[in-house]
C-alpha cells in the first residue's frame, strides 16, 4: 500500500491496518486521527509521540497481540492476521536447536509468570540464542525497568510493520 492509498481509507480501514501493526486500540485509534501523512518519515514520527504518551495499559494491550517467542502454533492459530510479518520477524528460530527451544519455552514461562506479559523482544535479525541471553538478561529486571524496555521492543516491532505496511510505487 503507498502512503497515498493508506491517508485514503476509511477510519475504520485505517485503524484496522495500523492495528495490525500495533495491537494498542488507542494508539491505533490516534494514528487513524492523525491522517493524513505527508511522508513515511512523518507517520514514524507521529506514531512515535503517540506511542510515548500511550501508558501502561496500552502496552500491554499491545503484547497480548503477539505470539511467545518461537511459539509457531500460536502463530497459526490466534495470530493468523499478523502471521506473515511475525513469522519473519521470528526466522531466527527457524534453525535453533531442540534444547534452545526448550530453554526459550522455559524462560517465556518464567518471564510470563514474573512480570505478567509475554517477553517482548524485537526479534528481526536476531537468532533464538541471541533473544534466550535477552530474555535471561532482562529477566532480572524490575517490573518498571522491563515494562519500559519491552514498550521500546513494541515501538521497534510497529517502526518494522509500518515500513512494510508502506511501500512506494
Amino acid at each position: 500500500m503507498t502512503l497515498q492509498e493508506l491517508n485514503k481509507l476509511s477510519a475504520t480501514n485505517a485503524f484496522e491496518v495500523f492495528f495490525k501493526c500495533c495491537g494498542s486500540t488507542t494508539w491505533a485509534k490516534q494514528l487513524t486521527g492523525k491522517r493524513p501523512f505527508t511522508s513515511k518519515e512523518e507517520l514514524i514520527r507521529v506514531s512515535d509521540s503517540i506511542w510515548q504518551s500511550c501508558s501502561k495499559q496500552d502496552g500491554l494491550e499491545a503484547f497480548t497481540h503477539h505470539p511467545k517467542i518461537g511459539d509457531i502454533k500460536s502463530l497459526e492459530k490466534k495470530f493468523a492476521s499478523t502471521k506473515e510479518w511475525a513469522g519473519g520477524e521470528q526466522a531466527g528460530v527457524n534453525t535453533a536447536t531442540q534444547n534452545t527451544l526448550i530453554a526459550l519455552a522455559e524462560g517465556n514461562e518464567a518471564y510470563l509468570h514474573k512480570f505478567g506479559y509475554i517477553f517482548i523482544v524485537c526479534a528481526t535479525g536476531k537468532t533464538a540464542e541471541e533473544m534466550l541471553a535477552l530474555l535471561n538478561a532482562r529477566i532480572n529486571n524490575d517490573a518498571a525497568t522491563e515494562l519500559q524496555l519491552a514498550m521500546n521492543e513494541q515501538n521497534k516491532i510497529t517502526h518494522l510493520r509500518l515500513e512494510k505496511l508502506i511501500s512506494r510505487k
